[in-house]
């Protein structure tokens, strides 16, 4: 896991080719709305969450937000544990993020 800014983060995103982007956050703190193309995979429903990440692809690169960096930074640690190959943390979470939002669906 790499902690990085929101300004790394941005950059990052651009220049990746292959990448899933996971917010971790409540489905309550999701309807605030969420970064455009993110999955939701509510960290708080820990037997969901597990389910749901041992399905995904372990090679891609996964950028993993929440609304501090906190939660976040515990589900790029367990994706970790489980052999994923790169993962990213947004530091600040969505407390920093200052682009624009969509619904979640």
């Amino acid at each position: 896991m790499e902690n990085i800014s929101k300004e790394l983060w941005k950059e990052k995103l651009a220049k990746e080719a292959d990448y899933v982007l996971l917010d971790v956050r409540t489905p309550q703190e999701c309807a605030e709305g969420i970064q455009q193309g993110a999955i939701q995979l509510n960290i708080m429903d820990s037997q969901s969450f597990r389910n749901r990440i041992e399905s995904l692809d372990k090679s891609k690169t996964y950028f993993v937000y929440c609304r501090s960096g906190n939660r976040s930074g515990q589900a790029c640690q367990i994706l970790d544990q489980l052999g994923f190959n790169k993962t990213y943390n947004l530091l600040g979470g969505m407390m920093s993020w200052d682009e624009p939002t969509v619904s979640p669906n």
